[in-house]
């Protein structure tokens, strides 16, 4: 069945800046990657649920390249034609582990507030 224009746009999540710089480190652990291959792997591992948009990508990842969390270099891609490959530095292997603790922290407080029978409060 497809959905209606409207309705998929309203299912989308919009995500938080530093969520969707998580998400970056997180699918350059898996190798390098140009930018349309990072968007392209989160949305095809959150079940197209998680859309990166252009606008949102590349200033996340300039930013993170400024942090020294990856690092780029420009590459012939499958289809030969030139693109930059962003790479995970250790620096961003640290910051990724901090980033995947305060995750989970984040995912257990919200899960407290939204379900407070299971989480023992009142």
């Amino acid at each position: 069945m497809v959905k209606p224009k409207k309705e998929l746009y309203q299912n989308r999540i919009e995500l938080l800046q530093g969520t969707l710089d998580m998400l970056i480190l997180q699918t350059l652990q898996w190798g390098p990657q140009h930018g349309y291959a990072i968007s392209q792997s989160i949305r095809g591992r959150s079940g197209e649920i998680l859309q990166v948009e252009t606008g949102s990508l590349y200033p996340a990842l300039h930013r993170l390249e400024k942090q020294g969390w990856v690092s780029s270099q420009w590459k012939q891609t499958e289809s030969n034609q030139r693109a930059k490959f962003y790479r995970l530095t250790s620096a961003g292997k640290r910051q990724l582990l901090s980033e995947q603790a305060r995750w989970t922290q984040i995912v257990s407080a919200i899960a407290g507030i939204m379900n407070p029978a299971a989480s023992g409060s009142s």
